[in-house]
């Protein structure tokens, strides 16, 4: 659509509304006269179900229509200076704004604001009165954690960013504003603290983003393929999160965060493999117990993507590895089995994607019991049909329970991905393709970048000071520095020597 002037006749401007955006049941055109303008035509549009129609009718119509200190119709028009004296004297809206172009009153027509065009003036008038209904703000339904907030993102980006602010009132937060497809014109806020944020990592994501030319944007997924440095990898190079206080956690230590309208996923950029492993709340229980959580997910981490694997290895190719009772036990377990042990775990393997498939999209009354009671009786039916050995069972359901422990849900399934190729190599080649197909994922993640910033760091590269919040999360006393994924300008997070200590005993060994 061109962007050419709004017209002084308003019928005019009528007859080209009608035809660009039609005469749909939704789109009200509302016309009326202003008594204080000699009585002048106008017409007001909006698109109902997208405003506020209680704050139309008070801070527009009623205004318009009752007010009378409105300055002269014939001034106002001719006197190019005094066009404000219809936003200062005449409307009580929070927000008004003029322009003279077609395309952003169309625009802000459509993002449900309302628009007012008077007869003789080639500028309209947009008012903020968007309206419309939206989910409540919830408990995120995908990082549940046992200690923190409890409220999460929705679909509306001005109460996300509402959410921020209520957590980070530093005078430097900023949000960036754009629009992102030619047919959804999907909102876009681009947050962080302009004091902490490295300028080079932004105006690399703003080129980024700026370079999109799609016609519509309905998730936020759609935004990270198209600013992905690895867009390939089957591992994600930006983390996407639904809590707000781990957005602004991200904010404060000097990342950016993308909150896109109409989905309750925002994204953190830059990030790292080791910042995928962190929940919320390791920081909100004592250091030990937020260390030993994390220890556990990198353990179940290396279990998702290697249990079936070695027991391919060890019952096909190195039983010699195992203990003798135990290689008898397996051995005995495999007894009148008629696939290879390769075909035995791939089978059991897609069926429990499957049922983890089948989980989610049975509606939820149903859901957990089906594949609950699926998992259990198709296991036990296998092994008694023969067709599988209990250890099979026992490794597949390891596997698989161990990848739902990671924090991240694109990671975990990476790794549910990664495991068949690692299977299948292991199968062939046995030890070799064990050990190739395991060398080959960490020589991957050694070659990714998120937005410049090595995947592996701070391990790798090794940083022995930027090792406090990896594996180990140290006291919060301890942590005196931002991470330096960011490359943050300001480095100082807090001051030195904030151990606390018990109070000092006078010579009888009570508290002074």
């Amino acid at each position: 659509m061109e962007d050419s002037p709004i017209d002084k006749d308003l019928s005019c401007n009528e007859i080209r509304l009608k035809k660009t955006l039609g005469e749909g049941a939704d789109i009200v055109y509302r016309s009326l006269v202003i008594p204080s303008f000699s009585n002048v035509k106008a017409l007001l549009v909006f698109i109902d179900g997208l405003v506020n129609t209680n704050e139309i009718d008070d801070t527009i119509l009623a205004p318009l229509i009752s007010f009378s200190q409105l300055p002269d119709q014939k001034e106002l028009i001719n006197n190019e200076g005094l066009l404000n004296g219809l936003i200062d004297a005449g409307v009580f809206a929070s927000s008004v704004k003029a322009t003279n172009k077609w395309n952003d009153a169309c625009d802000s027509l459509v993002s449900g604001d309302s628009v007012l065009f008077v007869d003789g003036m080639e500028n309209a008038f947009i008012f903020a009165t968007r309206g419309f209904e939206s989910r409540s703000v919830t408990e995120p339904a995908t990082e549940v954690e046992v200690r923190g907030p409890r409220d999460g993102f929705i679909e509306s980006l001005r109460t996300n960013t509402t959410l921020i602010r209520r957590r980070i009132r530093d005078y430097g937060l900023r949000f960036d504003m754009m629009r992102i497809g030619y047919r959804t014109k999907t909102d876009i806020a681009v947050a962080y603290i302009d004091s902490l944020v490295d300028k080079r990592v932004l105006g690399e994501l703003m080129s980024r983003l700026q370079k999109i030319n799609v016609d519509s944007i309905l998730e936020s997924g759609y935004i990270e393929e198209f600013i992905e440095d690895s867009p390939l990898s089957p591992f994600p190079q930006v983390e996407h999160t639904e809590r707000p206080d781990k957005a602004s956690a991200a904010i404060l230590s000097g990342r950016i965060v993308i909150i896109v309208d109409n989905t309750p996923f925002v994204l953190i950029v830059p990030t790292s493999f080791w910042s995928l492993f962190q929940g919320s709340g390791d920081y909100y229980e004592r250091f030990y117990i937020g260390t030993s959580i994390r220890l556990i997910r990198i353990l179940a981490m290396i279990l998702s993507i290697t249990s079936s694997s070695v027991y391919v290895l060890l019952s096909s190719f190195n039983q010699e590895m195992l203990p003798t009772p135990l290689a008898l036990k397996m051995a005995a377990g495999r007894e009148g089995i008629p696939f290879p042990a390769v075909l035995e775990v791939l089978i059991m393997e897609l069926m429990f994607e499957v049922l983890r498939e089948a989980g989610i999209r049975i509606p939820k009354p149903i859901g957990q019991a089906v594949s609950i009671v699926g998992a259990l009786v198709i296991g036990d039916a296998a092994v008694n049909a023969g067709l599988v050995s209990p250890t099979a069972v026992i490794v597949v359901a390891i596997t698989g329970i161990s990848s739902f422990v990671m924090p991240a849900y694109n990671l975990a399934i990476s790794f549910r991905l990664l495991r068949f190729p690692l299977v299948i190599f292991t199968g062939m080649f046995g030890m070799l393709g064990f050990l190739g197909g395991t060398i080959a994922i960490a020589l991957h993640l050694l070659s990714l970048r998120s937005f410049g910033a090595p995947f592996l760091a701070p391990v790798m590269p090794f940083r022995i000071d930027e090792n406090k919040d990896v594996a180990v999360r140290a006291p919060w006393w301890k942590m005196t520095r931002r991470p330096k994924l960011a490359h943050s300008s300001e480095t100082i997070r807090q001051s030195e020597n904030q151990m606390p200590k018990p109070p000092s005993k006078d010579e009888d060994g009570f508290d002074e």
